[in-house]
């Protein structure tokens, strides 16, 4: 593919490594099951496309979220993929316990910077929220495991609007002396714009939490997601998450739409010359894939475009 043109523009990161999370993030709430075989090839097509860490499922209790109930039977289909990390999200002392017994050994856990969508997604308060995954975090990391902090709502949130940036940086840091070895700052709802992610990312720094355990987890509801990650670029992010095909929202907050998808991200990297290590043809043949087996066509612009062309 000639297209697009590689024009490097100054101050940007030479690789970014793609956090992808359409197996979890992205399954997580469609309404009918699919099965695990499908969601194991999946997994196994994306590996196949140069992406390198794919989260891969949340064992979290089945009544939650029953579109993840066979983790069990997932992790063990793809455990064998060569280097590829297969993340996996645990909300507790009992989700990390099944994780590590599959031989899990990179750990997510799911924060809130507020106190509304903590109540909502954990039933708990923000403090309450931390001081159950302070154990889960040391006990991780005791084993071994590389732990990721998800800190949800840090751009706004449906119930309580505007989130105040040291709301959100008391969280990040708490997750970070708690021994969480990256973050990844969700815009679950969608709102954040470039202005709003410098700032964010430059008070983290001020206050001690390093760039280079940043990841950045945008949605596109205002269609703001690339414009925030290329914020985040030029402030030195290299970690950036992304669903294939743009697969996902939150099932706590109806107003989050899809996630970024990682074809349009990949395009956008190509552009600017940014390693990636995705082959985008196979990651376009991927996301057809699975639209054909949840049978709707992908949002993702950059795959409806590429699949027409191929028409």
């Amino acid at each position: 593919m000639t297209l697009p043109m590689t024009v490097p523009a100054p101050g940007l990161p030479a690789r970014v490594r793609i956090h992808e999370v359409g197996a979890r993030d992205g399954l997580q709430n469609e309404k009918s099951t699919v099965p695990t075989e499908v969601k194991a090839e999946f997994i196994r097509r994306l590996a196949a496309a140069g992406l390198t860490t794919i989260e891969a499922t949340s064992f979290v209790h089945p009544k939650w979220v029953p579109q993840l109930a066979d983790a069990e039977q997932l992790f063990p289909l793809v455990s064998d993929l060569q280097g590829v990390e297969l993340p996996v999200l645990v909300p507790n002392d009992r989700g990390l316990d099944r994780a590590l017994a599959l031989g899990a050994r990179r750990i997510a856990v799911f924060a809130s910077a507020t106190e509304s969508f903590a109540k909502a997604n954990l039933n708990r308060t923000l403090d309450e929220s931390l001081a159950v995954f302070e154990p889960v975090v040391r006990r991780a990391k005791d084993e071994g495991a590389h732990v990721r902090g998800y800190v949800s709502m840090c751009f706004g949130d449906p119930w309580e609007g505007a989130v105040p940036l040291p709301q959100v940086v008391r969280v990040c840091k708490a997750l970070v002396a708690m021994g969480c070895d990256e973050l990844s700052l969700g815009d679950t709802i969608g709102v954040a714009t470039p202005g709003h992610v410098r700032a964010l990312l430059s008070q983290l720094n001020e206050e001690g939490v390093p760039t280079d355990v940043i990841g950045v987890h945008f949605h596109d509801t205002y269609g703001q997601a690339l414009a925030n990650t290329y914020a985040a670029l030029q402030h030195g992010v290299t970690t950036v998450d992304a669903s294939a095909g743009g697969l996902g929202g939150c099932p706590y907050a109806k107003s989050a739409t899809g996630n970024l998808a990682t074809e349009d991200l990949v395009w956008m990297l190509r552009g600017l010359g940014i390693d990636t290590g995705v082959d985008l043809g196979l990651l376009v043949a991927t996301s057809d894939w699975m639209a054909g087996h949840l049978g709707r066509p992908s949002p993702s612009r950059t795959v409806r475009a590429l699949s027409h062309k191929e028409q």
